[in-house]
């Protein structure tokens, strides 16, 4: 017997136990009604999705082609819509995520308006937006299977039993559109306490993977931007451990984090660590630290910290706003301290942010990371702050160069101008952007690679090319001809925004509250049937 069924059949005698009071109540509806509300709450969501996330990385420790992929979003209905896609064009949602980007809600979803990604924003924004995007999933799940249940009624109508068992086949076999988030909690937004307080929120609303930062929560910058200062490990080990007991407090054994390492671009320290002995952790962060010698007391100024490594007393640089500065060369050795430390303490994915997306550099820290955590798996960040286009001609002018080809005539400085778009260079560089994320799989321990802001920037394109002509020579052409028409032609169900909002779905609802009584709208003078 199938699983709707089986639900009906159940329904049925709960209501026959109930019938004088519940005759109105048809057994199927409510079957239904249970099929469109899958996830009760947001733990539900979160135990479900950490399954997924973990059957996920397992498949990829097995063969490194299987790995995954999300994109950035900032509101509910743009998330629905890509696994609206997702489903439409490849049939399934498996290994496809949503990412949640602090940059996007601090630029898009603060109410002190636009925010540069610095922790500033509000953090409950961040737990409003994870639970706003499953209730957008959960809709997409409710209204494709209104239109199931309406068809298998048309089935059971005609008599066509062979068609209303296909029907309830699908509906059995239903693939949901929840799928895992991977949430930004920025660097924690305070200290342990307070990163675990937001954790549970953001558990609470759903998310199953969280990503944390070992910048200072307090002078957080964007990972690709300037005056990034981080933390020592005990610190950042705090913060994992803060948001693993929250998991485990929820009852989300399987959640997943990821520890982020900035190490690679972050040249400042806030403060030195404690160390115990010799080697320790905190003894080799220092380490990394721009020193000079101190050979006498005169070389002491009023308020200098002192340090001793390895022997002898030195002095850490300070600048004017009291921070240290690493040496320039350490930055990739305090990456693989970061990501192994990490791993051994906690973490189950690492995030090394880059400054430039190149197979090589982080395949040479992946290998030395692996050399000590074997099965160690990045989720890469394939952002929208590089300019792929120059970085990848580059790349491939360098290989040429090295191979001895003839590059006379080409100006490595202005491989972005246009004039190269249809040269054989621009073609290879573009093979390499094309299997990028495949090869990174393969050679660099990539399990995710993601998009963080991609919808930021094609709601900026898309807007731009329909203002130019909808204010101009096109007016109402612009939008039937750019926006509307291709809807159609693409079977895009955006195009009946009315059922899109859940107008047919509240047309079934009142159908079963009130029986021939129910006012619809869904009839023959609403203008969305004009799209077939």
């Amino acid at each position: 017997m199938s699983i709707y069924q089986s639900d009906i059949e159940a329904l049925t005698r709960s209501c026959q136990e109930n019938n004088s009071r519940w005759g109105n109540v048809d057994p199927e509806n409510v079957a239904r009604m249970r099929a469109q509300n899958r996830f009760r709450t947001g733990l539900d969501i979160a135990r479900y999705t950490a399954g997924i996330m973990r059957r996920d990385m397992r498949e990829y420790d097995e063969d490194a082609s299987r790995y995954t992929q999300s994109l950035g979003c900032w509101h509910g209905f743009v998330g629905q819509q890509k696994l609206i896609s997702i489903k439409k064009h490849h049939g399934t949602t498996k290994g496809k995520y949503l990412y949640l980007s602090g940059w996007m809600i601090a630029a898009m979803r603060s109410e002190f308006g636009p925010l540069p990604d610095q922790s500033m924003h509000e953090k409950t924004a961040v737990p409003a937006l994870i639970e706003e995007l499953y209730t957008f999933l959960r809709q997409a799940d409710a209204r494709e299977l209104t239109h199931l249940f309406r068809e298998l009624d048309q089935a059971r109508k005609s008599g066509n039993e062979v068609m209303a068992r296909g029907f309830q086949e699908k509906i059995d076999h239903f693939e949901t559109h929840i799928v895992p988030i991977i949430a930004d909690i920025d660097a924690g937004f305070g200290n342990e306490e307070a990163t675990y307080l937001l954790a549970k929120k953001m558990i609470e609303a759903g998310a199953c993977c969280i990503q944390l930062e070992n910048q200072v929560s307090d002078a957080k910058q964007c990972g690709h931007q300037d005056g990034k200062v981080t933390v020592p490990h005990e610190d950042f080990v705090a913060k994992i451990s803060a948001v693993r007991h929250a998991f485990l407090e929820l009852g989300v054994e399987e959640g997943v984090i990821v520890a982020r390492t900035d190490s690679l671009g972050a040249g400042l320290t806030q403060k030195l660590p404690m160390s115990k002995e010799p080697g320790d952790l905190a003894h080799q962060y220092n380490s990394f630290l721009c020193t000079v010698p101190i050979c006498s007391v005169d070389d002491v100024n009023e308020g200098d910290i002192l340090i001793k490594l390895d022997g002898d007393l030195r002095k850490p640089l300070r600048l004017a706003n009291g921070l240290y500065r690493f040496r320039s060369d350490t930055g990739e050795d305090r990456v693989v301290m970061d990501c192994i430390h990490s791993l051994q303490n906690g973490a189950d994915l690492l995030w090394i942010e880059t400054e430039k997306p190149h197979i090589g550099q982080i395949a040479g820290m992946v290998n030395r990371i692996r050399a000590v955590v074997p099965d160690a798996k990045l989720v890469y960040n394939n952002s929208p702050s590089f300019n792929w286009t120059l970085n990848f001609r580059q790349q491939v002018f360098d290989s040429w160069q090295a191979a001895g080809r003839d590059l006379s005539g080409i100006e490595r400085s202005l491989l972005m101008s246009a004039e190269y778009d249809a040269s054989e260079l621009a073609e290879e560089a573009d093979r390499w952007i094309r299997d990028f994320q495949r090869d990174a799989a393969r050679e660099a321990g990539v399990f995710h690679h993601l998009i963080t802001l991609p919808t930021y920037h094609t709601a900026a394109l898309s807007t731009d090319e329909l203002a130019e002509g909808y204010f101009g020579e096109a007016g109402m052409l612009a939008y039937v001809a750019g926006v509307q028409r291709r809807e159609i032609r693409r079977g895009l169900a955006s195009v009946k925004h009315q059922d899109m909002a859940g107008s047919n779905l509240g047309d079934d609802h009142k159908e079963y509250f009130s029986g021939a009584a129910a006012l619809k709208a869904g009839g023959g003078l609403n203008t969305m049937n004009q799209f077939g």
